[in-house]
């Protein structure tokens, strides 16, 4: 009984209830509903993992048998059977330089994830040995005033996925600390609502690249006496700008609309403006805003790889850009990963918002 109980909390806590499922069907306590919660849950997403899979590996074996027979059927036209019949052997011995250059297998794509993290592990080994083997020159370095040497090797696939972090998490702080302020202020002032309201309409629907284009003008002459490099500065300042308008619009309305009653209780209880506003407003307009901030930091990482891109600043757009110019064979495998990195990342922050909006609101919501 105390460890059926202890399961069950465990589950629970980790958000794993299946666990407390399955340990009912192996002793046969488990109820009809729950067997079917259970399918709906566990099994059926397995079993479109699996179609899905599937699909993929014959959607890539087709259009690999496709490609294959374009190059052969052009050889043939081109130079002949004799060189159709080489290019049909090239390609049947697994030769690099005749391989169809198309979507990648789900196996193509698994050897392109474990090549990118022995890759990972060799350039981590190198920058370790570079910082001990640079240790005591750099101390000599800062005890004279000057600048130690730093390693500049290219980095790796787990460091552009760190960088890209860094980098959306800067723009979410900034499109916090900018919007929500204004969105509140907005909310308690309908003038200021009606003044603001034409600036809103018209730069909410602007394009990434517009606003990257807009604060690199800005951001290069600001910074134009500077040496250093200011691609990181304006990626999360461009990210910043392009996400932020939920979090505005929804702090705006969830204050607007917080219940008169609360702000009568307010007035009676002779709550000065902030004390209103900390104790009052943002507690009942938290489900709203936190709506906003889930909104903002979503589109802050879908467009976080365009303007990576456009800045040439290290992360996973950088990384997509150059693995579609380089061209390799396992450039498009590298792409597909970069892929579900991408998707995979952006599903923990989805969860990583609603789990803070619950954590700090009365309101408890589920994910879809």
């Amino acid at each position: 009984m105390k460890q059926s109980i202890t399961l069950e909390k465990v589950s629970k806590f980790m958000g794993f209830g299946f666990l407390t499922t399955l340990k009912d069907l192996f002793t046969g306590k488990l109820e009809r509903e729950d067997f079917v919660k259970f399918l709906r849950k566990v099994v059926v997403p397995l079993a479109s993992i699996l179609l899905f899979i599937g699909l993929w590996q014959l959607g890539a074996r087709s259009l690999y048998e496709r490609e294959a027979n374009y190059k052969i059927q052009t050889a043939l036209v081109d130079q002949g059977p004799e060189a159709a019949e080489a290019m049909r052997e090239c390609i049947a011995s697994g030769d690099i330089s005749c391989q169809p250059n198309t979507l990648p297998s789900p196996g193509q794509v698994w050897e392109s994830y474990q090549s990118l993290i022995r890759d990972h592990n060799i350039i981590r080994a190198d920058k370790i040995a570079f910082i001990e083997k640079t240790a005591a020159l750099n101390e000599k370095r800062i005890a004279a005033g000057k600048d130690p040497i730093t390693y500049t090797g290219r980095p790796s696939f787990i460091d552009q996925i760190v960088m890209s972090l860094k980098t959306v998490f800067a723009g979410f702080l900034l499109a916090l600390v900018i919007a929500i302020p204004i969105g509140i202020l907005i909310g308690l002032s309908p003038s200021l609502k009606s003044a603001f309201n034409w600036f809103i309409q018209i730069f909410k629907p602007v394009s990434p690249v517009v606003w990257y284009l807009l604060v690199f003008m800005i951001v290069k002459t600001i910074l134009i006496d500077s040496t250093e490099d200011s691609s990181f500065i304006i990626s999360f300042i461009s990210v910043g700008f392009c996400s932020m308008w939920a979090t505005l619009v929804n702090t705006a309305m969830g204050v607007a609309s917080v219940d008169k009653d609360y702000i009568n209780v307010a007035k009676v209880l002779k709550l000065g403006p902030m004390q209103k506003i900390f104790k009052v407003i943002l507690p009942s307009s938290l489900p709203l805003i936190f709506t906003g901030l889930k909104i903002t930091l979503s589109v802050a990482w879908m467009v976080l790889i365009a303007i990576e891109l456009l800045a040439q600043s290290p992360g996973l757009g950088l990384f997509v850009w150059e693995e579609f110019q380089n061209g390799a064979n396992d450039s498009n495998s590298k792409i597909i990963v970069a892929m579900f990195v991408i998707g995979i990342i952006g599903f923990l922050l989805d969860r990583i918002m609603l789990t803070i909006q619950n954590w700090v609101s009365f309101n408890k919501t589920d994910a879809i």
